[in-house]
């Protein structure tokens, strides 16, 4: 156990003395310029992977109800989905530890580049569901996070890390719009065969753009140090060590609980969308383009600019207790455009809850973890995607949508008042 403590004290001292000037073996004007570089390059891949698995996912049940799979059967393809990326977020980030986060980004996007090609020739049911296999290590956005973890130092991370939502909202709006504009003029498998061209011209960037070892030397070393002594990819043992580091057990509650009843709401949105506000298929497109500006808004301008003046703890309590106020929103609403206003505080806090947890998670253990850290952290929405149907159903059937906002009151204000009264131990850094 010394020698984990021992580990985590470079990560204090490192801002202090500029030693992420060596993770390019440069130093200076030079070393950051290049380090910008490489950010930017992490940021076009994430959009881009994002882009083409939003254009994948607005296709899939026009794709699957060809194939004469029913609501049932399309549910079991969703949940086989969210198993995948459940197991595969932690083996992932165990990966990119150990072998570098370039080598984890490439294979993020070869996986994608043999998911679309599966999907491509999915003539029958079996084979698409064979098509989901690639799917447990296709995590870009966790592989883009790991490249801005390397290459930040603490105070910059929340603001790095944040700038992903402009990504998240360009797959959003970009992907939701293309897959549609392409199946309807062309047919529905043409959106497949562009997410394989794309996903092969994105493991061509990172190979050319992304450096060996996005790490500092000194880190990089620790990591090696860390890689002979843990083994395995997926080792129980090790995602119980890094809960045992302080405050990561507390933080990674607060950030599974804090989101659930709106992760299980989004979960059932389609439904909800024509039952309860009677949307058509083309204004529940509007509605999911509207929540991709807001997320591009939020995470692109806000959340940087409010984790450079604000500790790290006092965002967390803030997107908690905006959370609950969403929750009494949602349990009163009755109409879209009441949903349309809502969507503004819930986009801010579900952004600033995101960002912020997987900024002090990745400072909260060593270096030669944040990997695995960022795995355990991407397993949440999987984890939800893989419960939400049930639980979302039998919620929307039982209670209505209004106990999606009573549920999601009730929690927040309960992790709220648990955030007011712990100490947890965090690694604050000022910018």
């Amino acid at each position: 156990m010394s020698t984990m403590n021992a580990k985590v004290i470079p990560r204090g001292e490192e801002e202090a003395s500029g030693m992420k000037n060596e993770t390019l073996g440069e130093s200076g004007h030079s070393g950051s310029v290049k380090r910008k570089q490489v950010i930017l390059v992490a940021y076009l891949i994430a959009a881009l992977d994002l882009t083409f698995l939003f254009m994948q996912m607005g296709i899939m049940p026009y794709l699957a109800k060809s194939l004469g799979l029913d609501s049932v059967g399309f549910g079991y393809l969703q949940t086989t989905f969210g198993v995948l990326q459940l197991v595969g977020g932690y083996i992932f980030g165990r990966f990119a530890d150990q072998f570098g986060a370039r080598a984890a980004l490439i294979l993020s996007c070869a996986s994608g580049s043999i998911f679309f090609l599966l999907l491509s020739i999915s003539t029958n049911v079996p084979l698409l569901f064979l098509s989901r296999l690639p799917t447990v290590f296709m995590h870009g956005l966790p592989g883009a996070q790991k490249v801005i973890t390397d290459m930040t130092t603490p105070s910059q991370r929340a603001d790095a890390l944040g700038k992903l939502g402009l990504c998240f909202g360009i797959g959003i709006i970009g992907g939701s719009t293309i897959g549609g504009v392409l199946s309807s003029k062309f047919g529905i498998y043409v959106p497949t065969y562009v997410g394989l061209v794309g996903s092969l011209i994105n493991t061509l960037i990172a190979m050319v753009w992304i450096p060996l070892q996005t790490k500092p030397k000194s880190d990089h070393q620790v990591t090696e140090d860390s890689t002979s002594q843990s083994g395995s990819l997926f080792s129980i043992r090790e995602i119980l060590r890094l809960m045992k580091f302080p405050g990561v057990m507390e933080v990674f509650i607060v950030k599974v609980f804090a989101g659930l009843p709106i992760g299980l709401f989004m979960i059932m949105f389609s439904i909800i969308s024509m039952d309860f506000f009677g949307l058509e298929a083309v204004e529940s497109g509007y509605l999911m383009s509207y929540f991709g500006v807001l997320q591009m808004v939020v995470q692109g301008l806000v959340v940087g600019k409010l984790s450079n003046h604000c500790t790290e703890m006092a965002l967390l309590r803030l997107s908690v207790f905006v959370f609950a106020g969403v929750g009494l929103g949602m349990a009163l609403m009755r109409t879209v455009w009441h949903y349309c206003i809502i969507a503004v505080p819930l986009v801010f806090a579900f952004s600033m809850l995101a960002t912020i947890t997987d900024s002090i998670l990745t400072k909260a253990v060593p270096s030669s973890d944040t990997g695995a850290m960022l795995g355990i952290c991407a397993s949440v929405q999987p984890l939800t995607r893989t419960v939400g149907p049930t639980i979302g159903g039998i919620l929307y059937k039982q209670f209505g949508v209004s106990s999606f906002g009573y549920l999601q009151l009730i929690v927040n204000v309960g992790l709220f008042v648990y955030l007011l009264k712990s100490k947890i131990p965090l690694r604050e850094v000022k910018s």
